[in-house]
C-alpha cells in the first residue's frame, strides 16, 4: 500500500497476482536426476531460500520511482539458519526445501573400466581434495528487458539479450499461456554473454507479465549489484579425487566425488558444472578406468549455473594439480610425467566411454596433444626458463606451471544438436543469411559471411546476417559451448553450396554448356579452365534472368539447410605459466602467460585471438582476483567493483598465443572446433601449479 500510494507507481505484483500464471522454471541442460523437485518460480511465494530472490515487483514511471516503491515496501522476514557449506548442508540438520527431505538434490555416477580393481593393484595411489571458490562472468552490459504487448492481437514483442531465444520463447509461452507464433523475441547488440547472459531468469517472466497487465511497455534493466546479488553465480565446486599409477607414471586409475553448490534454486544450466567437472575430469589422457560420482547440493546462496568453460576450467585444474603431486611423489618431471599419458595422434579416434549426462559415448575425434604442448614449451623457452623455478631472487619466488586439456565443442547432448541456416539471392544479387544462432560480440556476421563467401563464390561485402529475431529465424539451438561456427557455420556452408549448384545450373542453362564446365567465384561465373579469364556473367544479370523470382518480390533463389552434429569436436591445448610469490604478502604476480591451442581450422584468426586474450584474462581474473564471499548469514558481501575485483590491465601480461590447426575435425565440413573457451580452460591449472 505505502508504494501504490507513490505518485507515479502504477503496480506492485506479488506471488498471489502470478499465481495462476506462474510456474517452475525448467532445467535446459543436463536434468539430473532429482533437479525437478528445485526449480524457482518467478516470485517467492512464504520463503525466501537466498538473499536477492525475488519476492515483489514495483512498475513505475521511472526506475528512480520504482527503487522508492521498493523501499516503501515492508517485507517481514522470520530469520532462520542459512546453510553456506556443501558439507554442513548434506548433514541435512536444517533442510532448505523442507518437502524434499534432503538438500542432495540430485546424484548420478560416471564410470567405465575397473577403478577399484587398478586401486588395489597400483604400486602407487594418492588422494586429494580440490575446491574452486564461486565467481562469475560480468559482461559489460548487465541483463535488460523491453517487453511490449498489443492485447489486440494478443501479440508480445521482447527486446533483450538473450543466448537462446528460441528456447525462452517456448518457456515463455508456457507460463503465460499464450501461442509461440504469438511471441517476437528481437536481440539486440549486447556486449558479452560468458554462459551468464540469456538463459531464463525470473525477470524473463515478471517483465512481459508486467506489461501485460499495466498494457504499457515495460522496461527492466539490471544494476550491477543486483548482477552480483541475482544473476547466476557459477564454479564453486568441492572434489574428492584420487589416482592409481605405476611408479613409471603410467596413470591406471582415477576415483572422483564431486560436489557442486546450487545456491537456493536449480537454475536451467546448474546441473552443468558439477556434471562437466566429472565429466571431463580425465582430459587428454590416456586412463584406462575411472568412476565418478556427482553430487547436486543445496545452499542458502543465489543459484548457480554455467560461466566460459563450465565444468572444464574446474576439472583441468583438480587434474592438473593433482598429476603435479603424483610428479613430485614419483620425481618425474612435469612435462616428462604428461608426455608418457597423453593420448596419441595416432589412437584418434579415441573412444573414452559414456562420460556426460547421456547415453553418447565421449570420443576424441582428432588432435595431436603432444604437439600442443610442445608449442607451448618451445615458445616458453622451457629449459631455460624451468632453472627458475622456486629460486628466491629480489625477494621473491618464481614458479612454473603448466595444464594440458581437452574440451568438447559444437555439440551438447539432451539438447538440439543442429542449426539451420536459410540463405536468400535477391533481386540485384545481394545475398543474406538467416541463421538461428545468437551473437553476443563474437562476430559472428563476419564468420558466417566469410564462410558463406568462400563457399557461395560471392563478395563479403554483398551479404547480409540477420540473426536473433524469432519471427524472421523460426527455429535455432542458439550460441553456447562453442557451437556457433561448429554448427551454425556448418549450416552456412551447406546451404551455401547448394545454393552455388543452383545458380551454376541456372547458368548452365542459359550458356548451354554443363553446370560442372562453370565455377562462381566473387560473384561472377566463369569457365573452368579459363584462369582469370573473362566473366561470362555476373550474378546479379543471372538474376534478372531467373524464372524463379514472384512477382513482386525480392527474393529470386533461395535455400534452407540443417547440420547435425553427431558427436563432439574436441580442442586442445598447454597452457604455460610463470609467476612470482611475495613471501611476506602472499602477492602472487603473473610475469608470462603462454598458451597453445589447436582450434582444427581457424576461419578468423584475428578472432580466434581475441577469444583467446578475453578469455585467458577472465581466466586469470577468475582464478586469481575474482570471489564471491557470503558471511556466516548468507549475506553477499562482494556486491561492488570495490569488493569484487576484476582484472584490469595491470594485473594481466601480454597474452603469448600460439593458434594450431594440426588436427582439423573430420565431422563437419569446414574441420572447425570451437574456439570461444580455449582461453580459459587451464589458466586454473596452469597458475595453480605455478604457484
Amino acid at each position: 500500500s505505502p508504494a501504490l500510494a507513490i505518485r507515479g507507481v502504477h503496480a506492485v505484483y506479488t506471488f498471489r497476482d502470478i499465481a495462476l500464471l506462474a510456474k517452475p522454471i525448467p532445467v535446459r541442460v543436463f536434468d539430473l536426476p532429482g533437479l525437478d523437485k528445485y526449480l524457482q518460480y518467478p516470485l517467492a511465494e512464504d520463503k525466501v531460500r537466498y538473499v536477492g530472490e525475488p519476492v515483489a515487483v514495483a512498475v513505475a514511471d521511472s526506475r528512480y520511482l520504482a527503487e522508492d516503491a521498493l523501499d516503501a515496501i515492508e517485507v517481514i522476514y522470520e530469520p532462520i539458519a542459512a546453510l553456506i557449506d556443501m558439507r554442513e548442508a548434506l548433514s541435512d540438520d536444517v533442510l532448505i526445501h523442507e518437502s524434499n527431505g534432503t538438500n542432495l538434490a540430485g546424484q548420478t555416477t560416471k564410470s567405465f573400466g575397473d577403478a577399484d580393481a587398478a586401486f588395489n593393484s597400483a604400486e602407487y595411489t594418492r588422494k586429494e581434495e580440490f575446491k574452486t571458490h564461486r565467481h562469475t562472468g560480468n559482461p559489460l552490459e548487465t541483463r535488460g528487458l523491453i517487453a511490449n504487448f498489443d492485447a489486440s492481437t494478443e501479440e508480445l514483442t521482447m527486446w533483450g539479450p538473450t543466448k537462446v531465444p528460441h528456447f525462452n520463447r517456448q518457456i515463455l509461452s508456457s507460463h503465460l499461456g499464450l501461442e509461440e507464433e504469438k511471441i517476437h523475441f528481437v536481440e539486440p547488440d549486447v556486449g558479452g554473454g560468458f554462459g551468464i547472459r540469456g538463459e531464463f531468469y525470473p525477470e524473463d517472466f515478471l517483465i512481459p507479465f508486467a506489461a501485460m497487465k499495466t498494457g504499457s511497455p515495460v522496461k527492466w534493466i539490471e544494476d550491477r549489484m543486483e548482477h552480483l546479488v541475482g544473476s547466476n553465480h557459477s564454479r564453486e565446486v568441492l572434489c574428492e579425487v584420487e589416482v592409481a599409477a605405476k611408479r613409471d607414471g603410467t596413470l591406471l586409475a582415477l576415483r572422483a566425488v564431486v560436489y557442486g553448490d546450487m545456491g537456493g534454486y536449480v537454475r536451467t544450466h546448474g546441473g552443468v558444472v558439477p556434471a562437466l567437472t566429472a565429466g571431463l575430469l580425465t582430459g587428454p589422457y590416456r586412463i584406462p578406468s575411472y568412476h565418478a560420482t556427482i553430487n547436486c547440493v543445496m545452499t542458502n546462496k543465489m543459484g548457480t549455473g554455467t560461466y566460459r568453460a563450465p565444468g572444464m576450467y574446474e576439472g583441468c585444474f583438480i587434474r592438473e594439480r593433482l598429476l603435479d603431486m603424483v610428479a613430485m611423489d614419483l620425481e618425474i618431471d612435469p612435462v616428462e610425467l604428461r608426455e608418457r599419458n597423453l593420448v596419441k595422434a595416432s589412437e584418434m579416434p579415441y573412444e573414452v566411454g559414456a562420460m556426460l549426462p547421456g547415453e553418447l559415448p565421449t570420443v576424441y575425434d582428432s588432435g595431436d596433444y603432444a604437439s600442443a604442448l610442445h608449442h607451448a614449451l618451445k615458445a616458453a623457452d622451457y629449459e631455460k626458463l624451468m632453472p627458475l623455478q622456486g629460486q628466491l631472487i629480489d625477494g621473491v619466488y618464481h614458479g612454473i606451471g603448466l595444464a594440458c586439456y581437452n574440451k568438447h565443442t559444437g555439440f551438447s547432448p539432451g539438447d538440439d544438436p543442429s542449426e539451420t541456416a536459410r540463405a536468400v539471392i535477391e533481386a540485384g544479387g545481394r545475398v543474406t543469411l538467416y541463421l538461428g544462432i545468437a551473437s553476443l560480440g563474437q562476430g559472428h556476421g563476419t564468420v558466417m559471411s566469410q564462410i558463406c563467401a568462400d563457399a557461395l563464390g560471392v563478395p563479403m561485402d554483398s551479404i547480409t546476417v540477420i540473426y536473433g529475431d524469432s519471427d524472421l529465424v523460426p527455429s535455432g539451438g542458439g550460441t553456447y559451448a562453442s557451437r556457433a561456427t561448429v554448427i551454425g557455420g556448418s549450416a552456412v556452408h551447406v546451404v551455401s553450396q547448394n545454393l552455388r549448384e543452383r545458380v551454376l545450373a541456372l547458368a548452365a542453362t542459359h550458356l548451354s554448356v554443363q553446370p560442372e564446365q562453370l565455377t562462381l567465384r566473387e560473384g561472377k561465373v566463369y569457365r573452368e579452365g579459363d584462369g582469370e579469364g573473362p566473366d561470362l556473367l555476373d550474378l546479379a544479370s543471372l538474376m534478372e534472368l531467373s524464372k524463379e523470382k514472384d512477382p513482386g518480390s525480392e527474393v529470386v533463389m533461395e535455400e534452407t539447410a540443417q547440420f547435425l552434429a553427431s558427436q563432439h569436436a574436441y580442442v586442445y591445448g598447454t597452457h604455460i605459466a610463470h609467476v612470482t610469490v611475495d613471501p611476506e604478502t602472499g602477492k602472487v604476480e603473473l610475469v608470462r602467460y603462454i598458451c597453445a591451442n589447436d582450434v582444427g581450422r581457424s576461419v578468423n584468426p584475428m578472432l580466434v585471438q581475441g577469444q583467446v586474450y578475453g578469455a585467458a584474462v577472465q581466466g586469470i581474473g577468475a582464478t586469481l582476483l575474482e570471489d564471491l564471499v557470503y558471511d556466516e548469514n548468507g549475506q553477499l558481501l562482494t556486491t561492488t567493483f570495490m569488493d569484487y575485483l576484476l582484472p584490469t590491465a595491470t594485473d594481466v601480461p601480454p597474452i603469448e598465443s600460439i593458434v594450431l590447426e594440426e588436427a582439423p575435425s573430420p565431422l563437419n565440413p569446414l574441420g572447425v572446433k570451437g574456439a570461444g573457451e580455449l582461453g580459459i580452460v587451464a589458466t586454473g591449472g596452469a597458475i595453480a601449479n605455478a604457484v
